[in-house]
């Protein structure tokens, strides 16, 4: 198969998918050129448009994959109108868009497995889609507790700024967070800013936060698990990566912690892996495994 981004692939199908509830959620959808191996959805981190994964998304549909990417309610082409009195938070954002993707997602490719591609908060809400059991594969990139003392040492000095004055003092005055004039994290919904807030000051992250049917949610994940994280990564450690796939406890997992010496490149970072400039160092060697 080719490594180069396929300009079949360039152009997208967009669409939006009504969740449970009818909110539009904006997603785009690309199709191999022959009959798919599988179907992929790729789950965002927190602030991250989709339009970021248009690169991987593109290559993936050359290697054969149905792909589907999409924006959670509220953010990038989601986002439908002004925040302030948007209600929304992130296990909404779990339990309906996630859950409204999956479906999509599965669709594109009837009777082929279906993959879950989370960056950062991509993979620490799979647990709480409640029509998760559809999908096979789970790899998680770059994905780890927000808890703020597992941050690495450079970042705890900003987010003890973000979590003890910004989004309280804030939050309130807007309606929202207003993290994109701020250059934190970007614009988010008043209900997602608050609980990732406690999530993030709580010890076990979200497992903590919201308690033990969290714990359980968690715990009831048996899919396999690949964790791709990077030795450089400016947001999370070591220790918080470890922290989140801990509580995955009964999913076969393997947790590859990747130094970019060892790939040929100087620099990943928390967003590098996605970037179209690391096909075959990542996309390639270490993502294509991980899906079988």
């Amino acid at each position: 198969m080719s490594h180069e981004l396929p300009a079949a692939a360039a152009a997208p199908l967009r669409r939006d998918v009504p969740a449970a509830d009818g909110y539009p959620i904006a997603a785009r959808f690309r199709m191999p050129e022959g009959e798919p191996r599988a179907a992929v959805l790729v789950v965002p981190a927190m602030g991250v448009p989709q339009s970021y994964y248009e690169d991987f998304s593109a290559w993936l549909a050359g290697q054969g994959f149905a792909v589907a990417t999409f924006d959670y309610r509220g953010m990038g082409d989601s986002r439908r109108g002004g925040l302030r009195g948007f209600s929304t938070d992130i296990l909404a954002w779990a339990r309906l868009d996630c859950a409204a993707m999956v479906d999509a997602a599965a669709a594109l490719a009837p009777g082929r497995p279906l993959h879950w591609i989370g960056h950062s908060l991509g993979g620490q809400i799979l647990p709480f889609v409640p029509n998760r059991e559809r999908i096979e594969r789970i790899v998680t990139v770059a994905a780890g507790s927000g808890y703020w003392r597992d941050n690495v040492p450079a970042l705890r000095r900003k987010v003890w700024l973000l979590w003890w004055v910004a989004a309280p003092l804030l939050t309130p005055l807007f309606g929202y967070f207003p993290g994109r004039r701020l250059g934190m994290v970007g614009d988010l919904p008043e209900g997602v800013i608050r609980q990732w807030r406690r999530w993030c000051l709580s010890p076990d992250y979200v497992a903590s936060a919201e308690g033990a049917s969290a714990r359980e949610r968690f715990e009831a994940v048996r899919e396999p698990i690949v964790s791709l994280s990077f030795t450089d990564d400016e947001m999370m450690s070591a220790r918080s990566i470890a922290s989140l796939h801990a509580l995955y406890v009964n999913a076969p997992m393997r947790l590859d912690r990747i130094a970019p010496h060892d790939v040929g490149l100087r620099r990943i970072g928390h967003f590098g892996f996605f970037r179209a400039a690391h096909a075959r160092s990542l996309w390639e060697a270490k993502l294509l495994p991980a899906l079988g």
